[in-house]
């Protein structure tokens, strides 16, 4: 199963990274090269245990469909969103938040998964998935580093 695993340090405090990571009108806003929208569960606002999103976006040329569920929950520390529909076999995203010296936070996205097809999904993680999925959350990861920064500043 591949795993994706990437640090981001932060200069805000760990409330506002655990916030906006789980905050779904923002993460339409930084998903917005995919045109990714919610049209089923949870649709705005904080997202939280029990709650499930079903997002639609076009990835690959392809429209479709992802449903995620936040299965742990301890804020402001830590989530997991798990998928239970979608493309993918099977994927968890761990969001872990860690504070650091002078407000400061270190956040750790651990993005495991399982593409379907056998070895065909195999030789898609090889080739490109893993690839993709890395810069997918590598940008992800950017736009909450930059909003919570602003959001420090103001404050």
């Amino acid at each position: 199963m591949p795993t994706i695993e990437i640090k981001t340090h932060i200069s805000a405090d760990i409330q506002t990274c655990f916030d906006l990571a789980r905050n779904i009108d923002f993460h339409k806003a930084s998903m917005e090269q995919s045109n990714e929208k919610t049209v089923a569960g949870k649709t705005s606002g904080l997202i939280g245990l029990g709650e499930w999103v079903t997002w639609e976006a076009k990835h690959f040329g392809i429209e479709q469909q992802l449903t995620s569920k936040i299965t742990e929950f301890e804020s402001p520390h830590r989530f997991v969103d798990e998928q239970v529909k979608g493309a993918f076999k099977s994927f968890k995203h761990e969001h872990v938040f860690i504070s650091e010296e002078k407000g400061k936070t270190l956040m750790i996205d651990v993005f495991e998964f399982q593409s379907p097809y056998g070895v065909f999904g195999k030789l898609a993680n090889f080739i490109f998935l893993k690839r993709y999925m890395t810069n997918l959350l590598t940008t992800r990861n950017s736009f909450i580093k930059q909003k919570a920064e602003e959001l420090a500043q103001i404050s």
